[in-house]
């Protein structure tokens, strides 16, 4: 069968051109998504209560804050004119429900002749602006949300439609620019925050990610090809190869409608290095055992007869690693590790269909010009072998010191992760979320669901009362830095009412006159009250934004205001429940590590099932597994002493650690076994192991090594963390497999 494939190598050839052809017209409909909903941890039973009681309001996160600074203060009648004239623009935009700032609101102040509604600021009357600034500079209302605390810049604050989706922002951010434009004001001068903005933002720069990981990644692997092999045809060869594979896979996801998420740009790296890697093994044997005038069909036969069985088990195990993910309790991470999966055994398919045939087209010598390039790999290699050798008891001290020192480091992780740690580094989204974060309230929200118990409704003295208990309770923790809710319109209209003197901004001792506010709310048909109140009157939210100080911290001041909830509040007349996006978006920090654990063990227990059908004798598969283990405390360790939270994203990398770490041992233990099979004693099946296969491995790691640091030119902070630690781990993957294995080899094996 392989050698009739290799006789018609042209059919095939044809046959993958084609594929590849077809995958590059698909290749045009891959769409790439960035809804929040999918970073959302699926069963999980806040997430259900979450969507039933938004399902009567709105969303959390429909708004688009739009910053413009002045060189002085917001006080200014022509910065203010401007301020207004683009309030009322923006309205018209696609996708855009309303709009309000400073300038548009207004507020009631009663009169002999009843109640009349003034402007907030006099944004024509410089005299009067005076007094609107002295009022509004100790405002709670205003101050973080429509103007910075430093009063330099102020906000238009848009209501966009309920879970706006990434072309619809791409419209409206579009319309946006050409409106800013047209008012003499420019992209760079304004401060964006939203949904709207960084799904349209981070859309864009996966693209550009994407593209470039891809192309410096092909770059690399050419380089490091050529100073090992000192020849263009082998490059030429593996870059073929690993690039049909990377087309195939793409085109295959978007011919099957899935969709790229802030992870794939680990895709491209993902084919080329694994591609690289069977490539290499397949041409490193060949070049080995094969002399210019042997029957070259004849000798990749049996290249491919000693070997194949070998790479398809690497790649199975690789793709059983990424496989594992499905644990995971987020869509986008489940998605990320199926499609690589597919796409590690799409790269061996390839390379074993299309890559023999282009190689048996040379002699091993036009593959490989030997001029002391590649003579360090197989130093490196004997080395091992004979440090081992003479020095058993050092190297296994060595191995038992560096295990308990990564249990030390593991018992140091956190899952304390930040908003700010997911944003692109030196992109204008995470420019301008800092600096809404210093000026304003920020971007992180907290809902307080509240279900009133009958037979009081939401806007009744005593509820209003309690919910003011709670709001106050939430200002004093120092964590809140904005809300909004029915007990705050209530004691602004108290406010107002008393000639906006602030210690009037409380809820009013006497129930008649909350009563003669309520009416007046219910004929003014405020937008706020509409948001915070349903339909029925039997739920109501109080909405904060909160400081991005981390998961962790957020969990702890929720445990706190959830046992001060259960002492302080009227049970008898309402209910209170934490919930919004940023509460689900926290509780992948809980389930990361629960997710994680179960998919390692998913991942070893059906490695070590294909490890022991490969080895068929369980001290050979008990020898295999601890040389992969020791790799994952590794990373573990790593994340602990470099104080990198363990988040969704992060925690990828034991899946594709593990997933890749196994191949170099499967190489091994597969020549060694060959090497008993022939005869040979345990000794000297190690050496001719190490000098048999020890290059390859330390070839496939170097190209391992260069090819996942690619991803130091990310600016998504996980994916660079992912590489760097997979890049570095991978090495002590290597050193495991040609110190440690031998050892366990010489002391277990019989």
């Amino acid at each position: 069968m392989i050698q009739k494939l290799l006789t018609h190598r042209k059919y095939l050839f044809v046959v993958f051109g084609l594929l590849c052809l077809f995958s590059i017209f698909g290749l045009t409909r891959l769409r790439i998504n960035f809804e929040f909903e999918q970073f959302f941890p699926d069963g999980d039973e806040d997430l259900s209560f979450f969507k039933s009681f938004t399902s009567e309001f709105e969303n959390d996160d429909n708004f688009l804050f739009i910053a413009l600074k002045n060189k002085s203060s917001v006080f200014d009648t022509a910065y203010l004119e401007k301020l207004h004239t683009l309030t009322l623009d923006v309205r018209e935009l696609p996708g855009v429900v309303n709009s309000q700032s400073i300038t548009s609101t207004r507020y009631p102040v009663k009169t002999p002749f009843g109640y009349s509604l003034l402007p907030l600021v006099h944004k024509n009357d410089g005299v009067q602006l005076k007094a609107d600034s002295a009022m509004l500079a100790n405002d709670e209302r205003v101050k973080g949300y429509f103007v910075s605390k430093d009063m330099s810049s102020a906000a238009i604050v848009i209501k966009t439609q309920n879970k706006i989706n990434v072309a619809q922002s791409d419209s409206l951010l579009g319309e946006l620019k050409l409106l800013l434009t047209k008012n003499g004001i420019a992209w760079d001068e304004v401060h964006l925050l939203g949904r709207t903005f960084f799904q349209s933002e981070l859309v864009a720069l996966q693209q550009r990610e994407v593209m470039i990981s891809t192309i410096i990644s092909a770059i690399l692997v050419s380089i490091i090809l050529w100073l090992i092999f000192a020849s263009w045809w082998s490059v030429l060869i593996t870059i073929t190869g690993v690039t049909a594979s990377l087309l195939i896979f793409m085109g295959l996801l978007a011919g099957i409608g899935r969709e790229l998420t802030l992870m794939s740009a680990l895709y491209p790296v993902l084919i080329l290095i694994v591609g690289s890697s069977d490539v290499i093994h397949l041409m490193s044997k060949y070049i080995d055992s094969t002399n210019d005038n042997d029957d070259r069909i004849a000798s990749m036969v049996k290249v491919i007869k000693e070997i194949g069985f070998a790479t398809f088990l690497t790649s199975a195990t690789t793709a059983v690693g990424f496989a594992t993910l499905v644990t995971s309790r987020l869509n986008v991470i489940r998605e990320f590790g199926i499609n690589a999966g597919i796409g590690v055994m799409i790269a061996f398919v390839v390379v074993l269909l299309v890559v023999p045939g282009l190689l048996i087209q040379f002699k091993p010598s036009q593959l490989y010009q030997p001029k002391g390039k590649a003579v360090w790999l197989q130093h490196f290699a004997d080395f091992a072998y004979q440090f081992v050798l003479k020095n058993p008891g050092r190297t296994a001290a060595l191995f038992i010191a560096s295990s308990l020192i990564c249990v030390y480091g593991i018992s140091k992780i956190t899952t304390n992760y930040k908003l700010i740690d997911n944003l692109p580094r030196g992109a204008k989204v995470t420019e301008d979320f800092l600096f809404f974060e210093k000026n304003y309230a920020g971007f992180r929200p907290l809902e307080f669901a509240i279900t009133v118990k009958p037979p009081y409704k939401a806007d009744d003295y005593k509820v209003v009362s309690e919910i003011d208990k709670l709001e106050n309770y939430l200002r004093s923790t120092g964590t809140v830095k904005s809300s909004l809710s029915l007990a705050m319109i209530y004691k602004s209209m108290h406010m107002m009412a008393n000639g906006n003197q602030k210690d009037y901004y409380k809820i009013p001792e006497d129930s008649i006159v909350f009563n003669e506010y309520r009416t007046l709310l219910s004929k003014m048909k405020s937008a706020e009250a509409t948001v915070l109140m349903n339909k029925n009157k039997d739920k109501t939210r109080v909405s904060t934004i909160i400081a991005d100080i981390g998961a962790d911290s957020i969990k702890i001041i929720g445990k706190q205001t959830d046992q001060w909830l259960k002492q302080n509040v009227d049970r008898s007349l309402m209910e209170v429940r934490r919930t919004g996006t940023g509460l689900i978006l926290d509780k992948n920090s809980v389930y990361v590590t629960e997710s994680l654990l179960k998919g390692l063990l998913l991942s070893v227990l059906l490695i070590s099932l294909l490890m022991a059908w490969l080895l068929k004798n369980w001290r050979m598969w008990l020898i295999s597994m601890v040389p992969n283990i020791l790799p994952l405390l590794f990373a573990a360790a790593l994340l602990g002493y470099f104080n990198i939270e363990l988040e969704a994203g992060i925690s990828i990398i034991f899946a594709v650690i593990f997933g890749i770490a196994v191949d170099d041992t499967i190489h091994f233990l597969t020549r060694f076994k060959l090497c008993i099979g022939e005869g040979l004693s345990v000794e000297e099946s190690l050496a001719a192991t190490f000098k048999d296969t020890g290059k390859a491995l330390v070839l496939t790691t170097v190209i391992l090594f260069f090819g996942f640091l690619v991803m130091l030119f990310s600016s998504h902070p996980p994916s660079l963390i992912v590489g760097v630690l997979v890049s570095i781990t991978l090495v002590s993957a290597l050193i495991c497999d040609l110190y440690l294995l031998p050892l366990l080899i010489r002391y277990w094996y019989k």
